[in-house]
């Protein structure tokens, strides 16, 4: 304990410790923070369905039925019906065959990586003698700003990694060459940046891997309610339909929830079932939750005004920022990074906003590169250009005392 203590001294000696806020009530574009109103432009509830109405109803229906909990994990205790109906109906959203849920969109990719990437070598004699062989003869090919829960799950996982730049082809392409035909290939890659707002180049990034024989696995958490004609993700957004292999979001950013989703083909998905360590050995998401999800999916489905007034205000602000000379980087979504640089600046700004009653947070190392420290900005469908209006005009005052 005394090295641990010591470590978390330097942290706080060098204002590194993050100062987490009391949040007092649910996430909407006015929320209490530390005791007062804010303006909050810091949540991934995107399209205003935590606390929707009819999503509590559904929750409550749910409390009603089954309680708060599972009992435990679903090999165990067995399926309750209402999480095959959610599976299910993620599955039909993004134009899957199956699906599997999990308690958090972070253990849905440590589960699934790893079983994707280190799968099972069918063994008779190995089964036999009670042990388990893994064919370790994969490359995984990772963009290098991916989410720290992928980072999480490659690692796990065991096997070589590249990491390639930061949406970048010919850097993909060039290391792809590097390895033979027989090489078993996995790219990976978020859709939409969770610190910078971009998207991926998943048209490029489908047509390396046909061409050199390679798995694609994307992260969609942002994109999943949010882009496309029919807000199914980044593929809809551009076009594609069914295009990966494999293809892993969240409940807990447009839906309102809470929980991590794979879908796939049904062969992908039986196998995740006894393969995945986070699904079979961990309790699924609460029931009252699960059944709060499967009003949100009708929601987003039933009411596409929700991402569009989102995208409006998203395009609004950002266009504000620029004409005004603030750095928002590559965003092209309803992330919106206001880049500083400097980390202790950063924390400079967030407090005096806080000061002036908006809460944005500061993201820093090693959540992105050193000097690279920005307040993350998020929008909601319920922002009203008034609110934005408000967020800049305080920017512009902070910035006179504070240059950044």
């Amino acid at each position: 304990m005394e090295k641990i203590e010591k470590a978390l001294n330097y942290i706080k000696k060098y204002g590194l410790y993050p100062e987490v806020p009391v949040v007092s009530s649910p996430h909407a574009p006015e929320t209490i923070v530390n005791g007062k109103k804010v303006l909050l432009f810091a949540t991934n509830n995107y399209l205003g369905l935590m606390h929707d109405e009819r999503v509590v109803t559904a929750a409550i229906e749910g409390v009603k039925k089954w309680g708060i909990g599972n009992g435990s994990a679903r090999l165990l205790t067995g399926n309750i019906k209402i999480h095959q109906q959610l599976e299910e109906k993620i599955a039909g959203f993004k134009h899957r065959e199956a699906g599997i849920t999990f308690v958090s969109g972070y253990m849905a990719n440590l589960g699934a990586i790893p079983a994707i990437v280190n799968f099972f070598k069918p063994s008779i004699s190995s089964l036999l003698r009670g042990k388990i062989e893994r064919d370790k003869n994969t490359i995984v090919f990772s963009d290098e700003y991916n989410h720290a829960s992928i980072i999480a799950g490659i690692r796990l996982s065991g096997v070589q990694k590249e990491i390639y730049k930061h949406t970048d082809v010919d850097d993909l392409r060039n290391k792809l060459i590097k390895y033979s035909i027989k090489t078993r290939k996995i790219i990976i890659t978020d859709g939409v940046f969770s610190m910078d707002g971009d998207i991926a180049p998943l048209p490029d990034i489908l047509d390396l891997a046909k061409k050199y024989n390679a798995l694609v696995y994307l992260d969609d958490a942002h994109a999943t309610g949010i882009l496309g004609k029919n807000g199914r993700g980044i593929e809809d957004y551009f076009g594609i339909d069914n295009g990966v292999d494999v293809v892993m979001g969240t409940f807990t950013k447009a839906f309102g929830g809470v929980g991590g989703f794979v879908a796939g083909s049904k062969i992908l998905i039986d196998y995740l079932k006894i393969s995945s360590d986070s699904f079979i050995f961990t309790a699924p998401i609460a029931p009252p939750v699960v059944y709060g999800l499967m009003k949100a999916i009708e929601i987003v489905e039933k009411e596409p005004w929700r991402r569009k007034k989102l995208l409006e205000n998203t395009e609004y602000l950002r266009n504000r920022l620029k004409e005004l000379n603030f750095d928002t980087g590559t965003s092209n979504t309803q992330i919106i990074p206001i880049i500083i640089g400097d980390e202790k600046k950063s924390i400079m700004v967030s407090r005096f906003l806080l000061e002036k009653n908006i809460f944005i947070p500061v993201a820093r190392w090693p959540a992105v590169p050193q000097k690279q420290a920005r307040l993350r900005t998020t929008l909601m469908c319920d922002h009203t250009f008034e609110q934005i209006d408000c967020l800049v005009s305080t920017l512009v005052e902070i910035r006179k005392k504070i240059k950044f």
